[in-house]
């Protein structure tokens, strides 16, 4: 990524000014421990990149967060409100946005429609100029009036993150939003986050891809076996020989 397209380095801010702090979250299903205390924090204009092998707990931490799944214990604290419990769409109405791995749209609506539904609850005003703008930002104007299940799987993500950010989310939890897509797809998404960013909105993203954890975020987030394990710049966590090895599956 271009000197000009990557986000300008911040000091992680999650110790001196969180939008989101977590706290001894825990969630069973049946004798799987999902979620077995986790401890983490976002801090406000960070982009924190959540890492860790598969069945770590990265997704159910998101549905824990983002209130489609409800905690056994624990607190989660969005913007100074506790949000632990709550529904989705009532996290959804303070601010906390989220996109899945598989794009949940709706099929047979346009993508201009799509992303008006978005807006739909709650912050409808200027919604028209703020879809207009989405479709910019995320280069969709020549699909616009397309329907969403004639899009290839990339700008299916697109627009999948296009309904995030039409919800004004001031934190958006990004679940492998790059994944698979082609590398100009990539490079979009990229530049609205660093974009995104400017605007003052906060990022916690579920990465696979070391090489845009490393350009991207400013703090890295490993989780293994339901916790956080460790967390740190990027330039520490590859210094950390367990964690690479055990986490990140590259050898020593």
């Amino acid at each position: 990524m271009s000197a000009a397209t990557r986000p300008q380095a911040l000091q992680p801010a999650a110790a001196t000014d969180p939008i989101l702090v977590v706290r001894g979250l825990h969630k069973h299903f049946g004798g799987i421990k999902a979620a077995n205390g986790v401890d983490l924090e976002v801090g406000r204009r960070e982009i924190a990149g959540l890492i860790g092998p598969n069945g770590s707990g990265k997704s159910t931490l998101f549905s824990l967060v983002s209130g489609t799944v409800t905690p056994d214990k624990g607190e989660v604290r969005f913007d100074g409100r506790d949000i632990a419990g709550q529904s989705a769409y009532k996290v959804a109405r303070l601010g906390l946005a989220r996109t899945f791995q598989i794009p949940a749209l709706f099929d047979n609506m346009t993508v201009t429609e799509n992303l008006l539904a978005a807006a739909a609850e709650g912050h409808w005003a200027g919604a028209r100029e703020r879809a207009a703008e989405t479709l910019a930002l995320l280069r969709l104007e020549h699909v616009a009036d397309n329907r969403a299940s004639d899009l290839s799987g990339g700008q299916q993500k697109l627009l999948e993150f296009g309904r995030a950010v039409m919800r004004q989310a001031a934190l958006i939890l990004l679940d492998e939003v790059t994944a698979g897509v082609h590398p100009n797809i990539r490079k979009i998404i990229l530049e609205a986050i660093a974009g995104l960013r400017e605007r003052g909105v906060s990022f916690l993203i579920i990465e696979h891809d070391m090489e845009m954890v490393r350009n991207v975020c400013d703090r890295i987030i490993v989780m293994d076996s339901g916790r956080v394990v460790t967390s740190g710049r990027f330039e520490d966590i590859v210094r950390d020989s367990e964690v690479m090895q055990s986490y990140l599956g590259r050898p020593q």
